[in-house]
């Protein structure tokens, strides 16, 4: 049930323009505020390994961020404290980011962030300093629901913005002492507010970014990782078969590779070839056509459900499988091996292991998993 709570708000400050507007949001409204920003990466650590940048500026979590967020802290009148998770980011996210992906799966760590980091910690140590709930600056809707006894993870006003997709791991704690001040806004009228209350940041660009992957190339920064951590490329080079199980071709490793790649196979073909799947037991990827490439069902799990308490009968929803995706009609039903098993109405383009499946009713959220 809906529960009473002080008024003290723990801020998480990425350093960005939506976090600093939430600050200032709140404190308008008369909230007292602490402002907590997580130390998650040393961006400097792998510069200049394996081809790595030498320097990185102007990316999520960098230290540029964390003097933004201190000096709005400092405008806003707020206390502020940066708190040290670089270890624990390690061990929940960037390793098993490199895992995955020498495993040949195309993993998402933003929400593995949300779940073991943002959320699950800022709240231990909101509680440490006496406040019973955070803010975050995401684009997403949170509201009890008497009737359910239920909190429901809802779509933003700003569907360009909305970041559900990495907030499914939530749980029913997490979210009754979460507030999304921005869910009701679209971003020009955050950043409208921004300069209302003058805060030096209001034009900062958004990170469009993983946090640790400069330039989003993961190749790289696996290669920099392991050479860091003395341990050596694995061997995964294998075979590439056509979608009939004929050899046309030989690579240097499935993590090179993800569903629905087109480029970079290093086959020449009259009519594109795209990766169709990829096998990490005989290291074998099939490459195949376009046409080839959508599949009609999918099987997620590790599931967390939101609006229902668990799922019983088949349920109709728009699934969504990637982050850009269009969610589209499914019906999902559990599987014997606590997996869920989603039919699409309409076969779906790579629908790639390692990323989430995330399932809509409306503007709900009712809860996903991860894609196997």
């Amino acid at each position: 049930m809906s529960e009473t709570f002080n008024n003290t708000v723990a801020v998480a400050m990425s350093g960005g323009v939506d976090s600093s507007t939430v600050a200032a949001m709140l404190k308008d409204e008369g909230y007292e505020l602490v402002g907590l920003t997580l130390q998650l990466w040393n961006q400097r650590r792998l510069a200049g390994k394996e081809g790595m940048p030498e320097e990185v500026q102007g990316r999520c979590c960098s230290i540029d961020d964390v003097y933004d967020a201190r000096r709005v802290a400092e405008t806003l009148g707020i206390p502020y404290y940066l708190l040290n998770e670089q270890e624990r980011f390690e061990d929940q996210v960037v390793r098993p980011f490199v895992r995955e992906y020498l495993a040949g799966r195309t993993p998402i760590p933003c929400s593995l962030c949300n779940n073991y980091l943002k959320f699950d910690q800022l709240l231990i140590r909101a509680r440490q300093i006496g406040a019973d709930r955070i803010a975050t600056g995401h684009y997403a809707r949170n509201e009890y629901d008497p009737e359910r006894n239920r909190w429901i993870l809802k779509r933003p006003a700003d569907t360009s913005k909305d970041q559900t997709y990495f907030l499914f791991g939530l749980t029913q704690d997490q979210l009754s002492r979460t507030l999304f001040p921005l869910g009701t806004y679209t971003k020009p009228e955050v950043r409208e507010i921004a300069k209302q209350h003058a805060l030096a940041l209001a034009t900062k660009p958004d990170s469009q970014e993983i946090c640790f992957i400069p330039g989003g190339d993961y190749k790289r920064f696996i290669d920099a990782y392991l050479d860091e951590q003395g341990e050596p490329m694995p061997d995964s080079s294998g075979e590439l078969v056509s979608t009939t199980g004929e050899v046309i071709g030989h690579h240097h490793g499935i993590h090179n590779f993800t569903v629905g790649q087109r480029k970079g196979l290093g086959l020449s073909s009259p009519t594109p070839l795209y990766v169709i799947q990829i096998d990490n037991a005989t290291n074998q990827v099939k490459v195949g056509s376009e046409s080839e490439t959508t599949i009609q069902t999918l099987r997620a799990r590790d599931l967390n459900w939101i609006s229902i308490p668990a799922l019983g009968a088949p349920m109709r929803v728009k699934a969504k499988i990637r982050h850009r995706h269009d969610p589209a009609w499914a019906t999902i039903e559990m599987s014997s091996n606590d997996e869920v098993l989603a039919t699409f109405d309409e076969p779906q383009r790579a629908v790639t292991p390692g990323q989430s499946a995330v399932f809509y009713d409306g503007d709900e959220v009712v809860g996903g998993g991860w894609i196997v």
